[in-house]
């Protein structure tokens, strides 16, 4: 009995050798990291609350009026549209430099068929959303079928689509009155209504739709999460079943529809066709993008947090004019937010790493 007792105490006492683990407490570093990954539109938000907070401080109650906050609505109505467009292709780890490219000449061709070719206004929007969407298909095509990377083919469609214009336009500017008198409908997007004292453009009104449909398509539908499926991983997402070629070819189209509404927006914004409008319009929406919390390596980002980026930059540029700094201050705090956001993503990233 003893020796029974003694071989219990020493299996008792023999290491097993298997690893105790014991629970991380988490720091409240680590649970707002975690928070910001789960929530990537939070922090554009609360930059945005900051921004309009400080500028207001600065600048006096005029302005938090209805007609300066709506004046930032209207300004950033087709940076947020081709923004959201462009949400879709960071989205899937991608990037498309030819969005400004697709806006400028949709218009172009709105323009040219309602004033050359003579088709009736509604038409002329057809065909002009019709070339959106086609370059939106040989964008994506590039880049699903010939596998080139999406960088290089968008910067080699941004060229070719920008000579288009020229060279299909004649660098021929349609003036205002010439587009009221053949095709009204073109102007739609450049009228507005007032509610109290706030003016609101019916381009902006396109804008919360774009976004609104988006942010539900991404969040609530089968397609949104393929597109972030295929921007984590796409390989993954191919062993999952998901189609990865269909769904980026179809993102690419639909950027560049939504472009052509851009395109559609533009034409009321100014009050006229001009071939050289919009043509920086790529570098304004991936500044959106980036500055709104979409990651460049794809995978995590809101659509809502675009909207969020284009309104900080219009809140810098609005209320630095207001202050009578020199317009160089914009870009360089527009600078300073994008290497921040870029940065801060890097942060977030680490805790998936």
């Amino acid at each position: 009995m003893s020796h029974s007792l003694d071989m219990k105490s020493m299996h008792d006492s023999v290491d097993t050798g298997a690893p105790a683990f014991e629970e991380r407490s988490i720091t409240p570093l680590e649970r707002v990291q975690h928070f910001l990954h789960r929530n990537p539109a939070a922090i554009p938000l609360i930059v945005l609350a900051l921004a309009v907070l400080g500028f207001g401080l600065g600048i006096g109650p005029r302005f938090y009026s209805a007609f300066t906050l709506t004046l930032i609505l209207q300004q950033v109505a087709i940076t947020g549209i081709v923004g959201a467009g462009q949400t879709l292709v960071i989205l899937t780890a991608g990037i498309d430099l030819s969005v400004g490219a697709i806006m400028v000449l949709a218009s172009v061709v709105m323009g040219q068929c309602a004033m050359h070719y003579g088709l009736p206004g509604p038409l002329a929007v057809l065909a002009g959303l019709a070339v959106g969407g086609l370059c939106g298909l040989v964008n994506g095509l590039l880049v699903a079928k010939w596998r080139l990377p999406p960088f290089i083919a968008t910067l080699g469609t941004w060229s070719i689509f920008g000579a288009i214009v020229f060279i299909y336009s004649g660098n021929e500017t349609v003036r205002s009155q010439d587009i009221d008198q053949v095709a009204p409908i073109l102007h739609f997007f450049g009228g507005s209504f007032r509610i109290g004292g706030a003016v609101f453009t019916y381009g902006v009104v396109l804008m919360v739709l774009v976004i609104g449909v988006l942010w539900y398509a991404l969040n609530y539908t089968a397609w949104g999460r393929h597109v972030y499926a295929v921007g984590n991983d796409q390989d993954a997402a191919l062993l999952a079943g998901i189609r990865v070629d269909r769904v980026l070819v179809s993102v690419y189209v639909v950027t560049g529809l939504i472009c052509a509404l851009a395109g559609w927006t533009l034409i009321g914004r100014i009050g006229a066709i001009s071939p050289q409008a919009g043509q920086l319009e790529n570098i304004n929406a991936i500044t959106a993008v980036v500055i709104g919390g979409t990651s460049l390596f794809g995978g995590r980002g809101s659509i809502l947090g675009t909207l969020f980026g284009a309104l900080i930059v219009g809140v810098f540029s609005l209320g630095l004019r207001l202050l009578g700094t020199d317009p160089q201050w914009t870009q360089l705090a527009v600078g300073a937010l994008i290497i921040l956001a870029v940065g801060v993503d890097q942060w977030i990233r680490k805790i998936s790493a």
